[in-house]
């Protein structure tokens, strides 16, 4: 048993075939799930015209609102601005320290997506923080327009008391569609809680107990990079408004899909050691391995799954009224 991945016996065998029929049909239902639900443009402009409410609608304001009312958006500004500095920071001294071949690995993978979500994440919140402002400051002038011609003594304090008392009950009826931004940020939202499960779980229950020599000893930013852009991403759940639809576990997916193809692609050029010794295809368990951890997205989206209803259930009990 050859281990030259460049090699044709070692692709050209009944081990990698298996591997890649569960991964052609792990992607081909993802996409088949994907443009059920999220549906052609034609179809979406349709449902807008007939104002459905769809499971995979994201609206405009979901970007920036926070879960609860009296979660300042400014708070998740604020939050997302801290986030992203710091994994920026992490992602960075990594790629210092250790070089571009990081990037070899699905940690540094779904490292760099989650910095990526707060980077765009941090934008959609100061678009909100600006537009909330923006309405303050228009309802503020509409009213002291209104007072003066009325001949009316206008006192500030009682302005900004009545713009606090009302602004919870002037919610919109009609919320505007998300653009393509707005979608992409859903869609990079959701792959980043099953990648970052997946990575964690993975590393922590099974490469690190298992897989690695009695020698290793864990370093600094092993531990950081398999915990806290965990750490990171279930602080903005607690803060923000997004909706957590299951069927885009489908792009989770796809999302690793995508990495297991680079792997092939890279072996298949280059005869080098596999990040993960359960991607090595040489293994007569190689098929096995892939589908178990084919199989364990499901649980890893669980769980993320759980996680939003469990805090959609404490708040509500928490605070009540106030979502």
């Amino acid at each position: 048993m050859t281990t030259d991945t460049t090699d044709p016996s070692y692709w050209l065998n009944w081990r990698f075939f298996l591997c890649a029929l569960w991964l052609l049909a792990a992607m081909v239902a993802s996409a088949i799930i994907a443009w059920k639900f999220e549906g052609s443009r034609k179809s979406k402009d349709k449902r807008r015209g007939n104002l459905q409410d769809t499971v995979g609608a994201v609206y405009k304001d979901e970007a920036w609102r926070t879960s609860l009312k009296v979660f300042r958006p400014a708070w998740l500004l604020a939050y997302r601005v801290i986030a992203f500095g710091v994994l920026l920071g992490m992602l960075i001294a990594n790629v210092v320290l250790d070089g571009g071949g990081i990037f070899y690995f699905y940690t540094q993978w779904t490292f760099t997506l989650v910095t990526i979500y707060f980077g765009l994440a941090s934008l959609f919140s100061i678009y909100g923080c600006c537009q909330c402002w923006n309405d303050v400051s228009g309802n503020r002038d509409d009213l002291v327009a209104l007072h003066t011609e009325q001949g009316d003594y206008v006192d500030p304090m009682m302005l900004n008391t009545s713009k606090s008392m009302n602004s919870h009950e002037e919610e919109p009826s009609v919320h505007r569609t998300a653009g393509r931004w707005g979608y992409a940020l859903q869609i990079i939202y959701q792959m980043c809680a099953g990648a970052v499960m997946l990575t964690d779980m993975v590393f922590w229950f099974i490469i690190y107990p298992f897989l690695t020599s009695d020698t290793y000893r864990l370093k600094f930013m092993d531990v950081t990079m398999h915990s806290l852009n965990a750490v990171f991403l279930l602080g903005d759940v607690i803060l923000n408004s997004l909706r957590f639809p299951f069927f885009r576990i489908a792009y989770f997916i796809l999302w690793t899909a995508v990495f297991v193809i680079f792997q092939w692609i890279l072996h298949a050029c280059v005869s080098m050691w596999w990040p993960y010794s359960f991607l090595d295809l040489s293994s007569p368990y190689a098929p096995l391995w892939y589908l178990a951890v084919g199989i364990l997205h499901l649980p890893c989206y669980c769980i993320f799954v759980l996680i939003i209803r469990m805090k959609h259930f404490c708040l509500s009990r928490l605070f009540p009224g106030t979502s």
